[in-house]
């Protein structure tokens, strides 16, 4: 369970409590990405959880049900599109952020444990809510790879994106100094990537959280 400030608002959650990790589509409200995740960390410097293998999840798709990375990216963006649930399948991840902070960092590992890499994935700073925690995500990312080099990633998609009018031009320039923000800390190799995370392991007493039937539900009240 969360502990609770007055208003109802979630303050800090207990590790082991579930919570949801939720988008909401860019250029509009609805929510088309929601992970059930377990807590590892909650506190005032971050919020730390694990989305375990096998965990049922909501994706954006086509409205015929075409996966989006299968349709052209000249039209991935204007075309129709739906949600449907499916299932988390490979490796688990562990999601770090940190409050105010315009990014993540997710950490993928092979399978037996093998670090793979840091992915830091450019969003809206998260909002709190009593059932978790709401972003828009930024189409940019980079790769942080164990011997410390990185590499930007979708930035044909960022600039689709743009196109398309998803993000006007002073959210794209924001999202351009986010990055060099990120790539400062990459290159002083500053936290969460010096903190020892890819050595940690989620608790095996840990259920794998489900989804509720409500997952789209409006938070109430919110917070940063």
């Amino acid at each position: 369970m969360a502990d609770v400030q007055a208003g109802g608002t979630a303050a800090f959650w207990a590790p082991g409590s579930q919570i949801l990790w939720r988008y909401r589509e860019n250029g509009g409200a609805r929510v088309h990405i929601c992970r059930p995740v377990t807590v590892v960390r909650d506190d005032a410097e971050l919020l730390a959880v694990w989305m375990a293998p096998g965990t049922e999840c909501v994706k954006p798709v086509l409205a015929d049900g075409t996966p989006l990375h299968a349709e052209p990216l000249e039209s991935r963006y204007t075309r129709p599109r739906t949600v449907q649930r499916d299932r988390w399948f490979g490796t688990g991840v562990l999601k770090l952020a940190r409050p105010r902070e315009a990014w993540s960092v997710w950490l993928f590992w092979e399978p037996g444990w093998k670090f793979k890499n840091w992915y830091v994935n450019l969003e809206e700073p998260l909002v709190r809510w009593a059932g978790g925690v709401d972003s828009e995500d930024h189409f940019l990312d980079i790769s942080v790879y164990p011997d410390r080099t990185w590499g930007w990633r979708d930035e044909d998609e960022f600039a689709q994106a743009q196109r398309d009018g998803l993000m006007d031009f002073q959210v794209a320039e924001d999202v351009r100094e986010a990055g060099r923000s990120a790539v400062e800390v990459i290159r002083a190799w500053g936290p969460p990537f010096s903190d020892g995370w890819q050595h940690w392991r989620p608790d095996p007493a840990w259920s794998v959280p489900s989804l509720p039937d409500d997952w789209d539900r409006t938070p109430t009240h919110v917070s940063t």
